[in-house]
């Protein structure tokens, strides 16, 4: 569409041509003519006008103006933003690393949607000149890398912040031998040796230096083992609250020299107020100490967890009491496994952004994890990413709302998108999956002929959900275009699912019998299995190659390969038996047993939840 803007345009030009492309707009002077109106106030779009305060807010509407102009001639709308900053977190480090293409590509995103911050969560995946073994084969951003993301970003309105760990979650970079004398434990570094000052004084130069802000994310999360390793051997027992204040004020002290806002998350507070370690069980007694102690720095609060609003309110008015300007960091549940959990994820972010509204918090943004190897797809979050941009801009929004604003906004169906959430929600699963059971996770990854979930599943007709699953997916990437090989990769897991999800006690069960024929049978699907597996992983790859770098696909590779691998070895344990050359299979013979993980479900509402491969694929050490 030829589109004539006049007035206040300074701020948005660059932005408009990037998103040119996307929108279908073209800049003329023969084109509609639009007024472009910079002041403060709400954001308000007419078929003249777009009136807006930050550039974000012009983004936003000019997104609203073309749905609009598609339906009437004549319109008037206005948004009054309930946040100051709303935005993500992009997981890059359990190992997709996006490219930069792969960034722009949420930026614009987000920009459209209206979301002014976005993070890139960098444990270890990030340039450090002076420390070559931090973020070594790991697919590490470059300087410029990062930068051209800022610059783009700024254009679209967007505050990227840098995001890091300074204490924990640093596992992958800290497993070199430079790093010997700074650790503590396997992930977490060692309080109060200068060393690992030094250290860190690298890291927060290295991470700050491609940015505009003087924000930076410093984490501190979920250290829960501080103090217990080498810093126990030279220091003795210290009690922990003081090792984390000790810590804390020497890396503040480090984003003081370089002029940086700082942020921590806040959990390890709390938790060192609890007598279980937990977040959300605190001492309250304990939080004034932590007023006094805490230095200059922002909290995020983070929680995706709950689907009780007042529980989010007692959260969050309990951060105010200790930090003016605290932040709420929820989820999209990227993180399950294979596929989204969106029921609960847009439950409890409901909840959360309501309870944020009433208490007054000014920013808020939503983390897109890709815990255990990031299986799921980054392009599945596009429809959290769209919940929380329509409550940073209205109190109430209807199902029929966001699927139109979805729409225009991605060019996708929302529907469509949420069939995913079936790929989990199976017979066996109670509604919306609050549990967060992932069964297409453990029934790809677990073995056939030792399958540690059989037991979970057994009776239920997993097979024919799946089976009909895979035609809705089909009709969804005829639907989608741009999104074709996502849902290919989905349909393909599907039909995989179908065949493979009972299998192993379609096996138990012949096998026990003594039933010969039956087991031929079983052997048949083992080898069809072998081809649309096999078919599976070079579907996944697809979907991974369009976005992300290509480290950290070698761990996929190996998941798939071995289970290939698996497949073949129970056709030759499975014709050994049939032609008599054994006369038992013992891992047929063993007796199976409930999948008895660390996290406890009632059996009567989930098929239980396999947190991660190595535990999924087999019961031996890894």
């Amino acid at each position: 569409m030829k589109i004539r803007f006049t007035g206040d345009l300074a701020e948005v030009l660059d932005g408009v041509r990037i998103l040119s492309d996307d929108l279908g707009l073209e800049m003329a002077e023969d084109g509609y003519p639009i007024e472009v109106v910079n002041r403060q106030g709400p954001l308000v779009v007419t078929n003249k006008q777009i009136i807006f305060d930050k550039k974000i807010h012009f983004f936003r509407g000019l997104g609203l103006w073309l749905q609009h102009m598609e339906k009437s001639n004549e319109f008037h709308l206005t948004e009054e933003p309930q946040f100051e900053t709303s935005g993500a977190m992009i997981d890059v480090s359990r190992n997709a690393v996006l490219t930069v293409d792969g960034i722009k590509m949420l930026l614009r995103k987000m920009a459209v949607m209206g979301l002014n911050m976005a993070m890139v969560y960098t444990e270890d995946t990030y340039e450090v000149p002076d420390v070559p073994y931090f973020g070594y084969m790991r697919g590490k951003y470059s300087e410029q890398e990062i930068r051209d993301c800022d610059d783009y970003a700024f254009q679209l309105g967007i505050e990227m912040i840098p995001c890091i760990q300074t204490l924990a979650h640093l596992k992958e970079a800290l497993k070199w031998g430079y790093a010997n004398e700074i650790k503590d434990t396997d992930d977490i570094l060692l309080v109060g040796e200068p060393k690992t000052y030094e250290f860190l004084k690298h890291l927060i130069e290295a991470a700050v230096r491609p940015y505009r802000t003087k924000r930076i994310h410093i984490g501190m999360d979920e250290a829960l083992q501080l103090g217990r390793g080498k810093y126990m051997e030279k220091n003795g027992y210290d009690d922990r609250f003081e090792i984390m204040n000790k810590h804390l004020q020497e890396v503040v002290s480090i984003t003081e020299e370089f002029g940086l806002e700082p942020m921590i998350w806040s959990d390890m507070y709390f938790r060192l107020a609890s007598k279980n370690g937990n977040y959300y069980d605190f001492d309250e007694t304990i939080l004034e100490q932590v007023k006094q102690s805490i230095p200059n720095v922002q909290m995020v609060y983070w929680d995706y967890y709950h689907a009780d609003e007042e529980f989010y309110e007692g959260m969050l008015n309990t951060h105010k009491q200790i930090v003016p300007n605290p932040l709420f960091a929820g989820g999209i549940w990227t993180w399950n496994g294979i596929s989204p959990n969106y029921a609960r994820a847009f439950r409890n972010s409901e909840a959360a952004l309501n309870a944020c509204r009433k208490t007054g918090i000014k920013e808020v943004f939503t983390t897109m994890w890709g815990d255990n190897g990031a299986e799921t797809p980054i392009q599945v979050a596009l429809p959290g990413l769209q919940l929380f941009a329509e409550h940073t801009y209205h109190q109430e929004v209807s199902s029929e709302h966001l699927e139109e604003r979805f729409y225009y906004c991605t060019g996708y169906q929302l529907n469509d998108f949420f069939l995913l959430n079936q790929l989990d929600e199976v017979p066996g699963v109670m509604k919306d999956n609050l549990y967060s059971s992932n069964p297409s996770k453990f029934l790809l990854w677990q073995d056939v002929l030792m399958g540690l979930f059989d037991e979970n599943i057994k009776g239920l007709p997993i097979a024919n959900h799946y089976k009909g699953l895979v035609e809705k997916l089909k009709a969804a990437k005829e639907r989608n275009l741009g999104a074709e090989k996502l849902f290919c990769f989905y349909e393909q897991l599907a039909r995989v699912l179908s065949e493979k999800a009972e299998l192993g006690n379609q096996l138990k069960l012949a096998y026990d019998k003594g039933d010969k024929a039956g087991v031929k049978v079983c052997l048949e699907k083992v080898e069809v299995l072998r081809v649309e597996i096999d078919a599976l992983r070079k579907s996944h790859r697809d979907v991974w190659f369009t976005v992300n770098k290509p480290f950290g696909w070698e761990v996929l590779d190996m998941r798939y390969g071995g289970l290939l691998s698996r497949l073949e070895t129970a056709q030759y344990r499975l014709n050994q038996w049939l032609n008599g050359h054994i006369t038992t299979l013992a891992e047929l013979e063993e007796v199976r047993l409930r999948y008895d993980g660390p996290e406890q479900f009632p059996e009567n509402v989930t098929l239980g939840r396999g947190e991660t491969y190595n535990r999924i694929a087999t019961a031996s050490a890894t």
